[in-house]
């Protein structure tokens, strides 16, 4: 099960990141995690920014509110998104 925490006005959760996809989508849960194909090599942070393009379009915000907190290097992420609510994040996945 996904764990989604809201605090001061901001959502975050956990991400597996699989880059190199044939196309961006997720595609369900992985270990706690929700789990996010990307169209994006993992080289020159391309991948960690299509992830970021994908989550504010998935949520309706900009992408200056999408932010990796820890595992920018890693397929295990930690992503913060503010302005947004806790139903809102869970509408858009669908949980």
């Amino acid at each position: 099960m996904v764990e989604l925490n809201e605090k001061d006005g901001a959502v975050t959760f956990k991400l597996r990141v699989q880059p190199s996809a044939s196309r961006t989508e997720i595609v369900g849960e992985h270990g706690g995690a929700i789990k996010l194909r990307v169209a994006a090599p993992p080289v020159d942070d391309r991948a960690n920014e299509e992830c970021r393009r994908f989550l504010a379009r998935l949520f309706g915000v900009s992408i200056s509110s999408i932010q990796i907190v820890s595992g920018r290097s890693s397929r295990d992420k930690l992503i913060c998104v503010t302005n947004t609510t806790l139903p809102r994040v869970k509408e858009a996945f669908r949980l």
